[in-house]
């Protein structure tokens, strides 16, 4: 049997949680429905030293477990977490940090799920290794974590005993591989069977949407972006889009990446494939107007950047999202 440790983390999301116990609930009905022994010794864990602590929660049929007496596991789980404020939640889950860093040293598998990597990271376990995370959550968590490999595009990752996943719906997605490592692709199967779950997902790139936020004090790189945003459908260059900007392109240039992470030819790209998404969801615009609407004069080009950026073509795009 496999003791399968869930950690109630000080602010985890209550939604990660209860899809986590039904799933693996679900595969221990399947063999006790056979005659067979449940594959899986599920228990809760809290931090007794955090506040809200894990105790206040109630889930029928458990009864959550201190950390500080916890056995050895074969494999803890770490949901998403429910706070935005990502830095918050990691500082008021210390002492959980330290045990899931004890846990693994005595041989124990992490998997984290979504944000959840957020925490996984923090032991420093994950340095040097690939990982990933909800996508619209993986600018962040580079910035707090340059020394991991983060593969954004990913729906799961493993490097050793260390299991990721992207956001919301990738969570099934490593709880299956999960399911697939311990119990076999033919129990994998019929868990994806039962929650619908489309095995071959491997990538949510295209879930992602562009954002940047203007919540910074550098007046230029403000003006820049209102350019890039106002003139994003026009096919000229960006030095045409910021020649109105009162400093040389090499300090534009500098200074907007300093402050948004990416050089704002990057910016005018994201900023037209975001365009171009909307187009593909909301209209049934001809692909050369969709093309030429986002700022593109190229079809080829377009296509390669589309796929590159969003991980499918445009029209696999508007056959998955179009909404009329």
């Amino acid at each position: 049997m496999i003791n399968l440790g869930l950690l109630l983390t000080n602010q985890y999301r209550l939604l990660s949680v209860a899809a986590i116990l039904d799933v693996f609930e679900t595969v221990n009905a399947l063999y006790f429905d056979e005659g067979q022994d449940a594959p899986f010794q599920i228990t809760l864990f809290y931090d007794e030293t955090a506040q809200n602590s894990g105790t206040t929660a109630f889930f029928p049929g458990y009864q959550p477990l201190k950390i500080s007496g916890a056995d050895t596991q074969d494999l803890i789980l770490v949901p998403s977490f429910l706070n935005e404020n990502i830095a918050a939640a990691i500082h008021e889950n210390h002492t959980a940090i330290l045990w899931l860093r004890q846990q693994y040293n005595a041989g124990a598998g992490l998997a984290s799920f979504c944000t959840g990597a957020f925490l996984l990271a923090a032991t420093g376990l994950l340095n040097g290794r690939i990982a990933t995370t909800h996508v619209d959550a993986c600018k962040a968590f580079t910035s707090t974590f340059p020394e991991v490999k983060l593969e954004a595009e990913k729906t799961v990752t493993q490097d050793g005993r260390l299991y990721t996943s992207g956001g919301a719906t990738s969570s099934f997605h490593l709880m299956l591989h999960l399911i697939q490592l311990h119990c076999g692709k033919e129990v994998a199967v019929r868990i994806a069977k039962l929650f619908a779950i489309d095995m071959d997902r491997q990538r949510q790139s295209y879930f992602s949407t562009f954002h940047i936020s203007r919540n910074h004090s550098d007046d230029l790189v403000a003006m820049a972006q209102q350019k890039i945003e106002t003139a994003y459908h026009n096919t000229g260059t960006i030095e045409e889009m910021i020649k109105d900007i009162p400093a040389s392109r090499r300090n534009i240039v500098r200074r907007f990446k300093q402050v948004t992470g990416i050089t704002p030819i990057e910016y005018l790209q994201q900023t037209r494939i975001e365009a171009a998404k909307k187009l593909l969801e909301q209209t049934v615009e001809q692909m050369t107007e969709v093309i030429y609407k986002s700022g593109y004069n190229d079809p080829k080009a377009f296509r390669k950047v589309f796929r590159k950026t969003v991980g499918m073509t445009p029209s696999e795009y508007r056959e998955k999202f179009y909404v009329g």
